[in-house]
């Protein structure tokens, strides 16, 4: 009993973050919980390599997750005859659909959906298969063969990594003059299924290029190159695999090169979040890879939100917020994301209707950005502000030293300035 509490202690926040990160009814989590470490006590006994404990454990937590999950997706299931409806998958942050899969499969005769549902699906080994049909096992191996072929032929999106450079948009050298006005119309409601940070879309087949531009000379100090590539899962949790080639950041992480690093992502999009599931890239010739798992390794780089649920899909005013030209008030000290107006921005020589989105603290600390969305949800510019102090132990200086001449915030009377905008290929 000892020797299990003692291994508990030492392991126990990661095996709730991972249970929380996966249910998010809390309440529902801890019940989990209490499973997790019952069937653990009950089966300690058994560990025969006390070091590998936390893996052991979590190995627990991800059946005891799977059991909960099963329990509740049964209204979700889909009988045979209905195998056109949409297959939902649930998780921490909502449900999100296989519509692709879904499209596929409404692309195949009855047959070869049928033998393909009770495959895949429903996880029936061919025997069983056999006797359900009513048909040789032979026949099951023949029709799921085809159906397999058939599946692959139709299914517009491949796994295959990528290799070599990203074909995509090259930004300009420097950003294009901007002007953003105010409107008297009330802020739209958008869906903003953007990573935030990196302004990418993490769905299968989307390309983005996003480059970052000094202020207030306007050029360019590196850009980004990003693809998502394929499926992915993350410590049973699905995503989508983002590749990405940095440019121009010097001795980023200590790559060796002020040229070009390459990174990899893991991301997920629910109908309500979109957050970062892991992150990898190499440092001093190593392959360093983080998951939602490793704490604040993970969480200071690529958490967004309560336990790492990411960033709302569903944006509206929430009157948070409140702003009057250059002055924003209502702040009460916690990150913060809030829609603050509508504005028309006109950038190289293109208009767009706009809200302009305020996040405080979120992006990270003493930080503010405006961050403008269209109403396809997708970002026409992205502006950073900091805090007056922000890494002062670092310049020695205050940013109204360094850069007199920027544009300036007053957050509930404390001074931010202008640091650096973005923009992607979207412009374009």
């Amino acid at each position: 009993m000892d020797s299990f509490e003692k291994q508990l202690d030492e392991v126990k926040s990661c095996v709730e973050r991972y249970v929380k990160f996966k249910i998010s009814s809390k309440d529902d989590a801890l019940d989990v919980l209490q499973e997790v470490y019952l069937s653990a006590y009950q089966k300690f006994s058994q560990l025969k390599d006390i070091a590998s404990f936390k893996a052991w454990i979590i190995s627990i937590a991800k059946n005891k997750c799977a059991d909960y999950y099963r329990r509740e997706s049964l209204r979700f299931e889909i009988p045979i005859d209905e195998l056109n409806e949409t297959r939902l998958n649930i998780g921490r942050c909502g449900i999100f659909e296989e519509n692709t899969v879904r499209d596929t499969l409404d692309l195949l005769g009855d047959k070869d959906k049928q033998i393909l549902y009770l495959y895949f699906f429903k996880s029936m080994p061919q025997a069983q298969i056999a006797k359900r049909l009513g048909v040789p096992i032979g026949t099951v191996k023949s029709r799921l063969y085809t159906a397999k072929q058939k599946f692959k032929e139709k299914y517009p999106y491949g796994t295959k990594a990528m290799k070599g450079e990203l074909k995509v948009n090259r930004l300009p050298e420097f950003i294009p003059e901007y002007k953003i006005e105010e409107r008297r119309e009330q802020p739209f409601s958008v869906k903003w299924e953007e990573l935030q940070g990196c302004l990418m879309i993490p769905r299968i087949g989307e390309k983005l290029t996003w480059g970052l531009y000094d202020m207030p000379s306007g050029k360019r100090t590196e850009y980004t190159e990003m693809e998502a590539v394929g499926k992915a899962e993350i410590h049973g949790i699905e995503g989508v695999e983002i590749f990405a080639v940095q440019y121009g950041a010097e001795d980023y992480y200590r790559t060796g090169s002020v040229d070009k690093m390459e990174r990899r992502f893991v991301a997920q999009l629910t109908d309500t979040h979109c957050r970062y599931l892991a992150e990898s890239h190499i440092e001093n010739g190593v392959r360093k890879l983080y998951t939602f798992l490793d704490g604040d390794d993970f969480i200071n780089n690529w958490g967004f939100g309560e336990d790492n649920c990411g960033n709302e899909v569903n944006l509206s005013a929430k009157n948070l917020l409140r702003r009057n030209a250059n002055e924003i008030s209502g702040y009460t000290n916690k990150e913060t994301v809030d829609v603050v107006g509508r504005y028309t921005v006109t950038i190289g020589g293109k208009s767009y209707d706009t809200i302009c989105v305020m996040d405080i603290q979120c992006f990270n600390d003493d930080v503010a950005s405006e961050q403008y969305l269209d109403k396809n949800g997708r970002t026409v510019l992205w502006r950073r502000f900091n805090r007056n102090d922000w890494a002062n132990k670092r310049y020695g200086k205050l940013w109204t030293q360094m850069l007199p001449e920027n544009e300036r915030l007053t957050i509930n009377g404390v001074t931010y300035v202008h640091w650096y905008d973005c923009i992607t290929d979207y412009i374009l």
